[in-house]
């Protein structure tokens, strides 16, 4: 009985083995998909924040740089959002009520650490979405965005212009991860 469980064992371990490389291949091309698919979303969200036009034109400077933002915490670029967060600083220094956006930014500027820049992002984007709402939209469609799960639980709110979700507060961990609370109009 023993000689019989060895040939068994043998083919589920060569199947099991087989199953892995399979495995292995399928991740790399399903990163390879999901790289282009960033890619091109944040093309798509660029273009599509070059189409809203904000009611004041120094809010709609910042939400601009508010775009390069989002799509550097998505990526996860800690460099690219300390740029982004630099330009958000400067911009809102001009916009009326826009201190504790520049404020925010400057935390986002100041750290290299990707989740410390999300959790200011969190404050910089309640605050954002509130003058957004009382400046209005000229020309498009921007969507409150909500993740339950960011910060630890506590929920996260972000703007964007696109129905499709595309989490800041995790990236690739979670891509998707929220929904379209509020659109403005």
């Amino acid at each position: 009985m023993k000689t019989a469980a060895a040939p068994v064992l043998a083919i589920v371990l060569l199947a099991a083995c087989g199953n892995a490389e399979e495995k292995k291949a399928q991740t790399a091309a399903d990163s390879t998909a999901s790289a282009a698919t960033h890619d091109h979303a944040a093309m798509q969200s660029e273009t599509a924040a070059a189409s809203v036009q904000l009611k004041d034109d120094k809010l709609n400077a910042v939400y601009q740089h508010y775009v390069h933002l989002t799509q550097a915490l998505i990526k996860g670029d800690a460099k690219e959002a300390r740029l982004a967060g630099n330009a958000i600083e400067t911009g809102a220094a001009a916009v009326a009520g826009g201190e504790a956006i520049k404020a925010s930014a400057a935390k986002i500027t100041a750290t290299s650490d990707i989740e410390e820049q999300r959790a200011a992002y969190s404050t910089l984007s309640n605050e954002f979405i509130s003058l957004v709402k009382k400046a209005g939209v000229n020309n498009g469609e921007l969507y409150v965005d909500f993740c339950p799960m960011a910060l630890n639980d506590k929920g996260g709110y972000w703007i964007s212009n696109n129905k499709a979700i595309q989490n800041p507060y995790f990236g690739d961990k979670m891509m998707t991860c929220g929904e379209v609370k509020e659109t403005i109009q």
